[in-house]
């Protein structure tokens, strides 16, 4: 018994140990616009669990609708979309990519976790939606973009496209600023003025990605 304790506690601790870590993977880096209170759900029916002072660099960890799970200042909860900044500063506008552009091609959206198109990559054609990266193991990863044929793509630094997002019409060795190492979604379409894509030989699965197709 008491060796089964140890190795109980043993296994607490290590978890514990990670989880700081882990918190700083996840998630998009914002601010606070203002102070953040922290409820226990998504609403304000549910109960206070907290709160974060304004203008203080937090983590949106995910949100849903109005609402987004935060941490910061040691806390976490929901709280406010509104509320929160996705920016460079507290108070940077927050742009939404709407999806209405066709969805013809041909061509790819290839995202690398590397600059200049290096590393492990994830690729989407014309119709392919990656609500959430954190699903095939790259959110957060992505560094630079590589566009081929007459596509762009919707990138945006949360899931679901519920953040700051951008329209990519053209490669880019480093992602700006506002990506780098923040993309959590993204969404192909066709239209474009980009290098010809190489039809020479057929796109393979392994750069085309597996994503919802619409």
């Amino acid at each position: 018994m008491k060796l089964f304790q140890t190795i109980a506690l043993a296994a607490a601790l290590a978890v514990s140990a990670l989880s700081p870590a882990l918190a700083e993977t996840t998630g998009s880096h914002g601010w606070s616009r203002a102070e953040l209170t922290l409820r226990s759900g998504p609403g304000a029916a549910y109960d206070v669990t907290g709160a974060i002072p304004g203008e203080v660099a937090i983590r949106i960890v995910r949100c849903q609708v109005n609402w987004c799970v935060v941490d910061g200042e040691g806390q976490r909860g929901w709280t406010s979309r509104e509320l929160v900044s996705f920016g460079l500063n507290p108070h940077s506008p927050l742009f939404v990519i709407a999806p209405d552009h066709p969805d013809a091609g041909p061509g790819l959206v290839c995202f690398y976790e590397g600059t200049s198109y290096s590393g492990a990559s994830l690729c989407g054609k014309p119709g392919q939606v990656f609500n959430d990266l954190a699903l095939y193991g790259y959110d957060n990863r992505f560094r630079s973009v590589e566009v081929i044929g007459s596509v762009n793509a919707a990138a945006c630094r949360d899931r679901s496209f519920q953040s700051y997002c951008e329209r990519i019409v053209e490669s880019q060795p480093v992602l700006n600023q506002f990506l780098a190492s923040n993309l959590s979604s993204f969404r192909v379409y066709g239209g474009g003025t980009t290098r010809p894509l190489d039809t020479s030989s057929p796109i393979s699965s392994e750069r085309g990605g597996d994503g919802d197709e619409q």
